[in-house]
């Protein structure tokens, strides 16, 4: 149970730093005709939260 508080705290940290690079990335995907332009915004919140995930993650167990 601790090791989940842990990384969502480490999450939440990062969910800032990680709104740039999502709308980079839903950007290029929309730019490559791989996702409607009407997806763009819950895009990027999906991909915020997936990457930010990811970094806690990385920092919990790295």
């Amino acid at each position: 149970m601790l090791n989940i508080v842990l990384v969502l705290v480490f999450s939440i940290v990062m969910l800032l730093f990680m709104a740039y690079p999502s709308m980079k990335i839903a950007d290029w995907l929309e730019a490559h005709h791989i996702t409607p332009p009407s997806w763009h915004r819950w895009l990027v919140i999906l991909l915020t939260i997936l990457l930010s995930l990811m970094i806690g993650l990385f920092l919990k167990y790295a």
